[in-house]
């Protein structure tokens, strides 16, 4: 039992259902403490953005050293076609669907809060694209000088950021979740929109079943093989990732389904499961482009424009590759874009981590079954340019 309520999802259920609850009976004093807390928590949250960038692009970045040849190169190009193909699928599902879900807004219909009475910053160590171009830069030059000694310094940094994210961060989380959702529901706003959530979580999770179909497609046209020779043995890995909301955790389970193919060559799928684990993320990206494109209609009352919203899925797709291993990781790893790209407050954020994480599951399983498509095509592209030599 103890072991089930330390589960990050199991955390959030409960911040959740106890925000809403305690929001619709909560007044005077209690409601300025929460106001408090959320303004307390958040900025401990938010500080830690600009180290998680550093902390995991960098060192990704530093590595690609090592992956110079065509075949990794090749495969890092349709990762990132594969992520960004299947964010704008979801915009434009989006931009389809969202505005028949009757989403009205409540920006100028909620209850007014308290002023804060306990208002403590925490500045940032820097803005986050500082810290980004800083990630970029820093990874560039690493692997240029080809210098293993700050190659493993930005791995040991990423490291510690990630213990800040799973013994800071996660545990934060909850407390700001809570009370961002006790003031959503004091405002009215969760209360009357969510049978929204559940009809787009389930838009999102169809989304997830179409992107992959047409994955497999393109596999079998540019192979010239049967795709579902991969797709059938990948059954365990989905459940895998159901369950865990891990790629990494999920990723012996992957390496075994691909093994099981018969038309994929063992040396290749050596290498690039493992790859795509860390770099392919259609099915988040797809979910939180859907999502933001939600919270947008719901918290400001309109989605973001497309120049904006292109903008947004172009960048996302980088910052996915460098996203932390941990429920929600994608949007961790993105939340400069979602605060300097989409201007979303605080209140936005914390909705849209909290939607993003309990779905973090479909999203993973996405992840790595759209691997098996990807290994085929490159395990195809790597046939061809040996022949040519």
């Amino acid at each position: 039992m103890k072991k089930f309520f330390k589960n990050t999802i199991v955390q959030l259920l409960i911040a959740v259902g106890l925000g809403i609850l305690a929001g619709v009976y909560i007044n005077g004093t209690a409601l300025d403490v929460v106001v408090s807390v959320k303004h307390i928590s958040g900025q401990i949250i938010f500080f830690l953005v600009p180290l998680i960038i550093l902390g995991f692009i960098a060192p990704s970045i530093a590595h690609l050293r090592s992956n110079a040849s065509k075949m990794l190169l090749f495969a890092f190009g349709i990762a990132y076609l594969s992520s960004i193909g299947a964010s704008f699928f979801g915009a434009a599902v989006g931009y389809q669907v969202i505005p028949h879900l009757d989403i009205a807004s409540d920006a100028n219909s909620l209850k007014a809060l308290p002023e804060n009475m306990l208002r403590i910053d925490i500045p940032p160590v820097m803005n986050v694209m500082t810290a980004l171009v800083l990630a970029v830069l820093i990874g560039l030059a690493t692997a240029w000088v080809r210098s293993d000694e700050v190659s493993r310094l930005l791995d040991t940094f990423q490291k510690m950021v990630l213990e800040l994210v799973r013994r800071v961060l996660l545990p934060v989380l909850p407390i700001f979740i809570f009370s961002n959702f006790c003031i959503l529901s004091y405002q009215g706003a969760v209360t009357k929109q969510l049978p929204v959530f559940i009809s787009i979580l389930l838009v999102v999770i169809l989304c997830h079943y179409v992107w992959l179909a047409l994955l497999y497609g393109i596999a079998a046209l540019y192979s010239r093989k049967n795709s579902w020779q991969v797709l059938r043995h990948y059954g365990p890995a989905y459940l895998t990732a159901l369950g865990t909301m891990s790629s990494a955790a999920t990723l012996g389970v992957a390496l075994n389904c691909a093994h099981k193919s018969p038309i994929l060559r063992k040396e290749i799928s050596d290498v690039t499961i493992p790859l795509f684990a860390n770099i392919h993320l259609c099915g988040s990206i797809l979910t939180e482009t859907v999502f933001v494109m939600t919270v947008s209609q719901l918290l400001y009352g309109s989605m973001p424009n497309l120049f904006t919203l292109t903008i947004f899925i172009l960048m996302l797709g980088l910052f996915a590759i460098g996203a932390p291993g941990v429920p929600g990781g994608t949007v961790l790893a993105s939340l400069g874009l979602i605060i300097s790209v989409l201007h979303f407050d605080d209140t936005g954020t914390a909705l849209l981590l909290t939607i993003f994480a309990l779905q973090d599951s479909f999203g993973t399983a996405c992840n790595i079954t759209g691997d098996g498509a990807l290994t085929l095509i490159t395990d195809t592209y790597e046939k061809k340019i040996s022949h040519e030599k």
